[in-house]
C-alpha cells in the first residue's frame, strides 16, 4: 500500500518518496549499497584470547540472536567514496596514497581511527547512524566466507598452541595477495555481500579481550578489555592497533600478516524524524 502523508503545505508525498528522499544525501554524497541480512540465530566463535587452567585454549562458541536486521554495506568503501570524506578535511590521506582517489576499488592502507573518522563524516552527511560493525555482526554477515579457528587439539603447552595456531591458518594456504581487485572480484556469499575474506581485511569495533574459561569451556571470567587493539576480520581473523595502516607492519595475531585494512559500514535503522532527514524532506518539496 502506498499512502500518502500531507504536509504542512497541502502537499501529498507518498511514504516511498520520503523514504528515498532520505536516501538523497546531501552535497553529492555517493550512496553506499547495502544488503539487509535477516534478524536470526549465529553460533558465534568469539574474539579475544582464551586461558583454561592457565593455558591458552580455543576460544568458546556462543549462541548470540539477532531480533532485527542488519543493514550491511554490500562492498567495501571505495577509493571513490573515500575521497570525498578526504576532501573535506574530515579523513586523513590512506597508507601511502598522495595521490587523487577515483576508482571504485576498495580503498585500503586505512586504520581503525580513519575508519571511525569516514562513519562519523557519512553519519554527519547523512543523519543517519553509519558505525562499524561488532565482530559478532561481521561474522554473521560473512556467512559461509567466516573463517573458524577452533583448533582440532588444543596443547597445555602454550609454545604448542603458538604452534597449532600458527599451522592451522598455513594449511589454509593463505598466500600474499598484493594486487587490489576491483569490488566484486571475490565474489559473493550466500547473504548478498561481496568481497569478504579477499584480500582486504575489515576493521571492526570489537576489542581485544583476554577471559578465563572453566573446565566446561565456559567463560568464568572476563578480562578487561584492550581497545588500543581491536579485531579485524579476513581471510582469517586478526588483532591490530587502531594506528596502524600498513598491515603488513604486522599485527597481534597468529599468522599470516594480512595484505590490506579497508572498510565496511553498517547502518543503524534510522529515526523516522531527524534534523538531516527534515532538510532532504524540505529539499525535495521545494526544489531548495
Amino acid at each position: 500500500m502506498n499512502q500518502k502523508l500531507i504536509t504542512s503545505g497541502g502537499l501529498l508525498l507518498s511514504c516511498t518518496a520520503i523514504i528515498n528522499a532520505t536516501s538523497s544525501f546531501s552535497d553529492n554524497i555517493l550512496v553506499p549499497e547495502l544488503v539487509e541480512i535477516s534478524a536470526g540465530q549465529h553460533e558465534y566463535r568469539m574474539a579475544g584470547d582464551f586461558l583454561k587452567d592457565g593455558k591458552p585454549t580455543s576460544a568458546p562458541q556462543i549462541d548470540v540472536s539477532f531480533a532485527r536486521s542488519l543493514y550491511m554495506m554490500k562492498y567495501q568503501v571505495s577509493n571513490r567514496e573515500y575521497a570525498q570524506c578526504v576532501a573535506d578535511a574530515a579523513c586523513a590521506l590512506p597508507f601511502k596514497q598522495n595521490h587523487t582517489l577515483i576508482d571504485d576499488k576498495p580503498v585500503t592502507g586505512v586504520s581503525f581511527i580513519d575508519a571511525q573518522s569516514y562513519a562519523r563524516w557519512l553519519t554527519q552527511k547523512t543523519g543517519i547512524t553509519w558505525r562499524l560493525p561488532s565482530d559478532v555482526e561481521w561474522t554473521y554477515s560473512a556467512g559461509s566466507r567466516f573463517f573458524d579457528d577452533v583448533l582440532d587439539g588444543d596443547s597445555a603447552d602454550p609454545s604448542k598452541h603458538a604452534l597449532l595456531k600458527y599451522q592451522q591458518v598455513i594449511d589454509l594456504n593463505i598466500k600474499s595477495d598484493p594486487i587490489v581487485k576491483p569490488k566484486g572480484a571475490y565474489g559473493i556469499n550466500e547473504l548478498g555481500i561481496y568481497d569478504q575474506s579477499g584480500n582486504v581485511w575489515e576493521w571492526t569495533d570489537t576489542c581485544y579481550q583476554r577471559s578465563v574459561v572453566n573446565m566446561n569451556g565456559e567463560i568464568e571470567t572476563s578480562g578487561k578489555e584492550n581497545c588500543a587493539i581491536r579485531v579485524v576480520e579476513g581471510k582469517h581473523r586478526s588483532y591490530m592497533t587502531i594506528f596502524i595502516q600498513d598491515a603488513k607492519s604486522g599485527g597481534c595475531g597468529v599468522g599470516p600478516s594480512p595484505d590490506y585494512f579497508g572498510i565496511r559500514l553498517v547502518r543503524d535503522n534510522p529515526a523516522f524524524f531527524s534534523f538531516q532527514r527534515a532538510r532532504n524532506w524540505w529539499t525535495l518539496l521545494t526544489g531548495s
